[in-house]
Parts: C-alpha cells; structure tokens; sequence
C-alpha cells in the first residue's frame, strides 16, 4: 500500500455543523420536490375508449382485432419484420412477443372516456355512463380481466364544463367505493390545464372525496394533460407545467401531451399536426425537465392516421405509427397515446425491438460497471441508475425475460431495482 499519509485539516467540526444547519431547509425542498422515480411499472400505452362504448370485452376485443390485423397484413415475422425495418435477427423474437402479448395482455392502460371521444350529453345519460364505468372496472379487476392500470377522462375544470366534470368524477369514484373500494391501478386524467389554480382546484375535490370516505390523505392521484400553450408557457414567461407539478401536491402522476389540441392552439394546421412536429417537440421537452426527478412521468401523444384499409395503406399507417413510437423512445419519452386497435401490434414491435436491440450491450455495461471491469466507457452511477431502468422497463412490458437479464447481468431484480432508485435503501450488490 505505501506510506501511510497523514490526514490534517484546518476547519472546526461545528463548521460543517453549521453549514448543515443552514442548509436543512433545502434538504427538505429537494427530498419534498424530487423524490425520484417512484419505481412503480410505467405503462406503455394508454388506450382511450369513449364512456359510451366501453364494455366488458373491449380489452379483449382490442387485441382480437390486433391479432386479425396481424393475421390479415403480416401474417408472419419475416412480413411483419419487412414492412417494419426490423433487423432480421430480431424479426421472429419480436413477432412472436408481439402475438403473446395481444394475446395474454393487449392493454396496459385503459381510459375510459367523458371528454372529447365522448362529447356534451345530457346529464342523466352521462350519470348513468359514469356508474356503469365504475361497475364494469370494478368488475374487471375482480374478475381478472382489467388492463393493470384503468380509470375516467373527465371534463376540464374550465367554467364550461367544470360541473359536469366533478359530477362524473364523483359519480365514478363512489361507484368504485360501493362495488368494494378504489383499485391499485386507478388513474384519472385530468384534462386541458391551462393554469395552476386548476390542478389546485382538482386536488381539493379529490381531498373533499377522501375525506367523505375515510381514506387517507392523498390516496387518489391523477395525470395532466397538456394541451395547451399556456400549459408550457405561462402569461409570466415561466413555465406553468413546473407550477402544476407542485399545485397538485404529490398527487401528480404523469404529465400527457395532446397531440392535436396542442398543435391546435399554437396554430399549426391539421396537415402537420403530429408529434414529431417541432412545437411538440419544444413542449415535450418542457414538459420532460419540469418532471424530472419528481416522480411524474412524461406521456407522448398520439396519431391520427389509423391502419385501416387495403394492405398498401395499413402497411404505411403502421410504418408511420412504428416510427414515431420508435422516435419517442429514444427521446425518453416511455409511454404514448393509441387510438386504434390496429395501433397495438406496432406500439409492440416498437417498444420490444428497442429493448431487445439493446439488451446484450446494455446488460454487459452494466455488469462491468457492477464488477469494476475496464472497457472503451467509462460508466458512472447515473449512468447504471439509466442502465438498471432502461432494463426494468423492458421486463415489466414483457419484452426481457427476468431470467435472460440475470443471466447477462448476473443481477435480481431487486438489484436492478435498488441501482434504479438508489435513494430508497442502501445498494448492496455483489458482483457475479
């Protein structure tokens, strides 16, 4: 080891007392803030059915339709892979996931929908929309046929609609209540946010909720949806979507981008309408750092363009759908919007050809990172933290099999789990 050096300092140790002291207040802020990922499965998807159609086998009916498609269009992996540009090597372990998916989960996250696919209707008929939603989830999830995570759009708290919006909400959540209580995978979305004050409104009646039901502070949580420019820019040159994040007080889920409003309100014409367009990538971007670090997640938007038709034209559609999917992905953003049925197979071939692709180099990283290896880069531990939840990801969409990246990693998943949010408990792995 060499000479053992001698160790002096010239500062007190009340110095670093007092620094700290000072500094107590800012600890708090950052702990109440930014908490990190909450390290719960992010969905890849979100499906919105309006209130009106939504019946106990829509989940199925959707991946039925998704597996016809496939069947009809691309009937095996080396057409699917073809019309795609997928890499040969890939082209069968992605089909074949694919199909399985549609077959055993072909919905991750299902909204059922009072707003815009649902329209203004009569009271009486949407009251009874919003009951019937409440049994047929609670049902759902009793009977195991609920996507993992399910909920309601309501109507925006705008002056317009903001009654009709509460009452649907009430509605939904009490019948949820009276069929046996709130489910674990319960979201609402809470719709075209323009200011604070609205997200701060929509906490007080969901705190008005708990409260007439005895559940615990907080319980309900909820997406935003920003649709609007003054969502990202506010009157003041600041950006509003950071305030929102903090109005709802913990309560805040995800952040979801409206593809079409959005393009709308800043005036792009519905030709260029889409997320790839560079006002959405500006407000995507906005929206990506307010959410950074404090456990609300970015969702992309969606497209309009539906694989419907002729062969030629569903092989475009999907094209288009795959590549905007695939481009979303590399930007961080985990989790999109679908419209369709037809939407299913390409949001899954996108999403497991991006994990498969990157397992074998992603897994060796990370395993050299864990075992102190040398290599041509030099990985630091946000980089593993990147590593661990690029890995996580891909397991909890069924793209990776724990056991593969075990095998590659020589890693369990509560290690992955524990580089992936290090904050919440000391890291103790072993290097294999």
């Amino acid at each position: 080891m060499g000479q053992q050096e001698k160790v002096a300092t010239s500062l007190a140790g009340a110095v670093s007392e007092e620094i700290s002291a000072s500094l107590t207040a800012v600890d708090a802020e950052l702990a109440r803030r930014y908490p990190g990922d909450p390290g719960t499965r992010q969905p890849v998807h979100t499906v919105y059915v309006p209130g009106d159609v939504f019946e106990p086998g829509t989940l199925r009916s959707w991946g039925d339709q998704a597996l016809a498609a496939l069947d009809e269009h691309a009937p095996d992996a080396a057409s699917f892979a073809a019309v795609l540009g997928i890499p040969e090597e890939l082209a069968g372990p992605v089909h074949d996931r694919v199909r399985a998916k549609l077959e055993r989960e072909p919905v991750e996250d299902l909204r059922i929908d009072f707003e815009d696919g649902y329209g203004p209707r009569p009271d009486a008929e949407e009251d009874e929309a919003a009951a019937r939603a409440a049994r047929l989830v609670s049902e759902a999830y009793a009977n195991g046929t609920a996507a993992p995570y399910m909920g309601i759009r309501m109507k925006c708290m705008e002056a317009g609609v903001r009654d009709r919006g509460i009452r649907t909400t009430d509605v939904f959540l009490t019948g949820l209540m009276a069929a046996g209580g709130l489910p674990e995978g319960l979201v609402l979305t809470l719709p075209k946010v323009t200011y604070p004050e609205q997200v701060t409104a929509f906490v007080q009646l969901l705190e008005a909720f708990e409260k007439a039901h005895g559940l615990d502070a907080g319980r309900v949580g909820f997406e935003i949806q920003i649709e609007t420019s003054q969502s990202i820019l506010a009157a003041d040159g600041t950006a509003a979507v950071a305030r929102m994040i903090d109005a709802a007080q913990g309560r805040a889920t995800g952040l979801h981008y409206g593809t079409f409003d959005y393009s709308a309100c800043v005036g792009v014409s519905a030709a260029y309408q889409a997320s790839d367009h560079p006002a959405a990538d500006h407000a995507k971007a906005v929206m990506q750092v307010a959410a950074a670090g404090t456990g609300v997640r970015v969702s992309d938007g969606s497209t309009n363009v539906l694989p419907v038709g002729p062969t030629a034209q569903v092989h475009e559609a999907w094209r288009l759908h795959y590549g905007l999917t695939r481009r979303a992905l590399a930007r961080a953003y985990y989790q999109g919007w679908d419209m369709h049925p037809g939407h299913l197979p390409t949001r899954y071939a996108a999403v497991y050809a991006f994990y498969r692709e990157g397992l074998a180099p992603a897994a060796a990283r990370l395993a050299a990172y864990v075992a102190k290896a040398g290599g041509d880069v030099m990985d630091e531990p946000a980089t593993a933290k990147a590593l661990s939840g690029y890995l996580l990801r891909g397991i909890d969409c069924g793209a990776l099999d724990t056991a593969e990246v075990a095998r590659l990693t020589g890693l369990t998943r509560a290690d992955l789990d524990a580089f992936a949010s290090p904050r919440r408990g000391d890291l103790t792995v072993t290097a294999p």
